[in-house]
């Protein structure tokens, strides 16, 4: 800040454009400082979906690229739930829901007593389709294209996942890939992992 103050008091020729302009750019060097603190706080603090654990989760009802609506509220009293937010620009997303896949793949049927459920934060549906598509994502992928839903469960960094029991209270909460997922899905879902176990063969249908 030195210089800037050099620039607007030490240098009179200056125009008034020109010191605008050097006051802007400071305030501007200040903004993107402050952003880029935040930024690797929130990357460095943990799971930020941890904080809603034990809380009610807030209901939520999405389109799906199957076509059909979703709503949280028909699985009370019946599934537990997983509610994965991610975006196809996101690399660790990208990484991660194929592990969701062979999870669901390896232990959903259909009288299974829970249910996975992929939001999708991009701001089109083109990209999360075609992302559904070529990772052959066996689980309804919901849009939520305006972010909503997402704010709504205090998303700010992806992938955030959760595990919603059949009361509808968050049971589980964590923000970033984990490469324990599938035994934390297992453990709170009341499932018996077996690592070993392959995937239903042939099973690569999606929603």
């Amino acid at each position: 800040m030195d210089s800037v103050y050099t620039a607007l008091f030490m240098a009179p020729k200056l125009s008034t454009p020109q010191l605008l302009g050097i006051l802007l750019l400071a305030v501007f060097t200040v903004f993107i400082t402050w952003k880029a603190k935040s930024l690797d706080k929130r990357l460095h603090e943990g799971s930020d979906a941890s904080a809603l654990v034990s809380r009610k989760a807030a209901d939520f009802s999405l389109a799906a690229l199957d076509g059909n609506t979703y709503s949280l509220a028909d699985y009370r009293g019946k599934k537990r739930v997983v509610v994965s937010y991610w975006a196809s620009w996101c690399g660790p997303c990208r990484m991660e829901l194929p592990m969701l896949a062979n999870f669901y793949r390896k232990y959903h049927k259909d009288s299974s007593d829970f249910e996975i459920l992929a939001v999708s934060i991009d701001d089109d549906r083109a990209a999360p389709e075609s992302f559904a598509h070529s990772a052959k994502l066996p689980f309804p992928v919901l849009l939520d294209l305006d972010s909503k839903v997402a704010d709504s469960y205090a998303v700010e960094s992806i992938p955030s996942l959760f595990v919603i029991d059949s009361n509808g209270t968050i049971v589980y909460g964590n923000t970033g890939m984990d490469q324990s997922l599938e035994y934390q899905l297992g453990y709170y879902l009341g499932i018996k992992v077996n690592p070993a176990a392959q995937t239903a063969a042939g099973d690569d249908s999606s929603h």
